[in-house]
């Protein structure tokens, strides 16, 4: 399965990128999230590992924007904790959502539970 990462931060798109190969996935990365609605437009991932605070538009943004063409698992990893974002995460069609800082294994776990 492709899965597309949306990280801005290189240190913790490595981290995802190596964990996600480590378990066999084949991996895309952006860090931005016009690239990542156009990336999910193009190759059409198997799910996607998205980022809230992203430099041009939100994570949010960008999940509403993929949902107009798939339905593709989204899981949200993001610093943001607040109930009404996590709770806005949910409403607006991610399939989960997990905060920062987190656990690769857990992620993992996650991802093997949606699909």
């Amino acid at each position: 399965m492709n899965i597309l990462v949306v990280e801005d931060d290189p240190r913790i798109s490595d981290v995802l990128e190596y964990a996600l190969k480590a378990e066999g996935y084949e991996v895309q990365t952006a860090q931005r999230g016009r690239e990542a609605a156009e990336l999910a437009r193009n190759i059409s991932p198997g799910l996607i590992v998205l980022d809230v605070g992203l430099p041009d538009i939100d994570g949010f943004e960008v999940c509403r924007i993929v949902r107009t063409f798939s339905n593709v698992p989204v899981i949200f990893l993001t610093s943001r904790s607040d109930e009404i974002d996590r709770v806005v995460g949910l409403e607006i069609g991610g399939d989960d959502y997990m905060v920062k800082p987190f656990s690769p294994r857990e992620l993992v776990a996650r991802i093997k539970a949606i699909r």
